[in-house]
């Protein structure tokens, strides 16, 4: 008798739907069409947060916003994985680390960023300070004054607290829904665009 042996193999699940462009809400399927154009690839995130058309358009607008501002991707990538990591984000640590390699930080920087540190005083300045928003509300007024004496502007300043926000935001909906590593063994992610 020819028996076959299905591997015991655990899958990782998440809490909520993972959408794609088939499934997804009527409103939430122009901006995953778009995601897929840009990207080739359909996070697992966005395919999450696909479930509220509303909540997937606000971080669409945010993001696009962010991303046309004074701030490098760089810096924009060093606040992700402060953030990601500050919220225990799996999730946004992996992704955030290949971003950050591909805006040309190092792997120590990378690591010092997952810290709020840089060994670019400037950037380091900035991320002392955003950590003391994230951690404690109110940054001391020191800290605020160390950010500006390092050359932040109150544009860079505002479009970085911005960018805590929005991390914030996405490290919290993967946490909360357990939402797997896009790669993981849940179903591959990789579509084409219509």
């Amino acid at each position: 008798m020819n028996e076959t042996r299905v591997p015991d193999v655990k899958t990782a699940m998440s809490r909520f739907q993972i959408h794609d462009e088939l499934t997804a809400p009527e409103r939430s399927a122009a901006v995953l069409r778009g995601a897929l154009v840009g990207g080739g690839q359909l996070p697992n995130f966005l395919g999450v947060l696909a479930g509220s058309p509303a909540a997937l358009r606000a971080y669409a607008r945010f993001r696009s916003e962010l991303r046309h501002g004074r701030l490098s991707l760089a810096t924009l990538e060093r606040i992700a994985l402060a953030v990601a990591e500050h919220h225990g984000s799996e999730q946004g640590v992996l992704t955030h680390s290949r971003a950050a390699r591909a805006a040309g930080l190092g792997v120590d920087e990378i690591t010092l960023a997952r810290q709020f540190d840089s060994e670019d005083p400037r950037a380091a300045a900035l991320l002392r300070y955003l950590r003391a928003i994230l951690v404690e509300g109110r940054p001391p007024m020191h800290l605020h004054e160390e950010a500006r004496e390092a050359g932040w502007s109150d544009e860079e300043l505002l479009e970085a607290i911005a960018a805590v926000a929005i991390e914030g935001f996405v490290a919290m909906v993967n946490v909360a829904g357990e939402v797997p590593v896009d790669g993981s063994s849940e179903e591959s992610r990789t579509l084409r665009a219509a």
